[in-house]
């Protein structure tokens, strides 16, 4: 078995026929059968199946794809390396909407800083296809803020991010200091589509608290949300990082969330039998250096149902106190930013 065999047994995969692989590889349809006749001979049985026009992978064909894509990637990496002494001079990145849109561009004018010479290609969509993606070993590495379920990915959360609810000027919302959880029953709210890592965090929330809200505007881009926000009374959940413009000029209104409960990180995710390359390494260095996140000066809260917030005198401390005058938590506003009407 070789990396020829391997490759010939990607193809016809990929194209479903021995003949249209041939032709995809320049070689004869004979060659290519003979080459998927020694695969099986080796591995001891049948790895595609005939279904009418086209080929299909047997249970042993599909045991063997993810490390026959694995084995011929790290096999180009090889070759790119040893060709480039020593320096890889191509990485594919994958980001994730919210990622790809506040935080990937100034990667990679990062990432050519330090290395030169390095060609990316960077692929943009939501956290479920990044995950398929990474496991068909078509990117070297993604940086995600949705949830990786595969064991095969190696996930390492670095920089800091959170939700925050958002509503425009025309909202009755935007005039108020602090809001209840269970006001945002039958709000209506413009929300990201399915495979989104920002509406399962959001979902999951609703779950958690009951919430009935009204889903009325879907959008595969986060800057689209923020349209129906501004002009149609709508509320939208979304990373603080999208809307500096937005916060800064006060044409919205962002509420944190008192419990922590939108706290997230993006994530640097790799293969765990990927060749780790230079750039990938640089990468997760440039990573740490957008860490932290800047909060803006006035923000909103949203309150669990029964706290509400005392500003105590002796000290720029906040505290919040349950209906029954029990401490539930505290904070310091240089952390989460003034808490006052907005001017209006």
């Amino acid at each position: 078995m070789t990396t020829r065999h391997l490759k010939i047994f990607l193809n016809v995969y990929i194209t479903g026929s021995m003949t249209a692989a041939a032709q995809k590889l320049y070689m004869t349809q004979p060659s290519v059968s003979q080459a998927i006749r020694e695969l099986e001979a080796h591995y001891n049985g049948l790895l595609f199946e005939r279904l009418g026009k086209k080929l299909y992978l047997t249970e042993r064909g599909k045991l063997l794809l993810p490390h026959a894509r694995e084995m011929i990637r790290q096999f180009q990496q090889l070759e790119e390396l040893m060709q480039n002494q020593g320096q890889s001079s191509t990485l594919k990145l994958g980001s994730t909407l919210t990622v790809g849109t506040c935080l990937t561009p100034s990667i990679i004018l990062d990432l050519q800083k330090k290395i030169p010479d390095l060609d990316v290609y960077s692929f943009v969509t939501n956290t479920q296809n990044i995950e398929q993606k990474l496991l068909r070993s078509e990117l070297d590495a993604a940086v995600v803020e949705g949830e990786i379920h595969s064991p095969d990915l190696v996930v390492l959360p670095i920089i800091d991010d959170c939700l925050v609810l958002a509503a425009g000027k025309k909202h009755p919302f935007y005039r108020r200091g602090r809001i209840h959880v269970q006001e945002l029953n039958n709000q209506k709210f413009a929300v990201r589509e399915y495979g989104s890592g920002t509406r399962q965090l959001f979902e999951d929330y609703t779950l958690r608290h009951d919430l009935k809200i009204r889903t009325a505007w879907e959008a595969n881009s986060p800057h689209a949300l923020l349209n129906p926000v501004l002009y149609n009374q709508m509320l939208s959940v979304m990373s603080i990082r999208l809307m500096p413009h937005e916060i800064r000029h006060r044409s919205v209104r962002v509420f944190c969330n008192e419990a922590g409960e939108w706290n997230r990180k993006f994530k640097l995710v790799y293969h765990k039998n990927k060749f780790l390359t230079p750039a990938i390494f640089e990468l997760e260095k440039i990573l740490h250096t957008y860490q932290q996140l800047e909060l803006p000066s006035v923000m909103g809260v949203l309150n669990r149902q029964g706290t509400y917030l005392i500003q105590l005198k002796n000290g720029r401390t906040y505290r919040s106190y349950d209906m029954y005058g029990r401490f539930s938590f505290f904070f310091s506003p240089d952390r989460v930013g003034s808490f006052s009407e907005p001017d209006i």
